[in-house]
């Protein structure tokens, strides 16, 4: 993770340990990827075995990791970090020169 934005300068880590609040995200982030998990699988194959609602559940924790952690990530800034959709970034008018 970089450690401040390249075009307005924020520094992510505004605090030590402040993205551990993202944990709690991610984890809310994980119940409802189970829950769509195992209602698929019921609606799809009523009378499938546990094994294939573990195997699903392991399965969406493995593909889905790295997008629940950046989601999480970005979901916990944005609560304390008001976006400004207007500020034109400095980096992409040097380059656009």
């Amino acid at each position: 993770m970089n450690e401040k934005c390249d075009c307005c300068g924020l520094k992510y880590e505004m605090e030590p340990s402040f993205f551990y609040g993202a944990l709690y995200v991610s984890y809310a982030l994980q119940v409802a990827l189970f829950i769509t998990v195992f209602v698929a699988i019921n609606v799809l194959a009523p009378d499938a075995p546990a094994s294939w609602f573990i195997t699903g559940v392991v399965l969406s924790i493995i593909v889905f990791y790295p997008l629940v952690m950046r989601w999480s990530r970005s979901i916990w800034v944005h609560i304390f970090v008001k976006y400004d959709p207007e500020y034109k970034c400095k980096v992409k008018h040097q380059h656009s020169h």
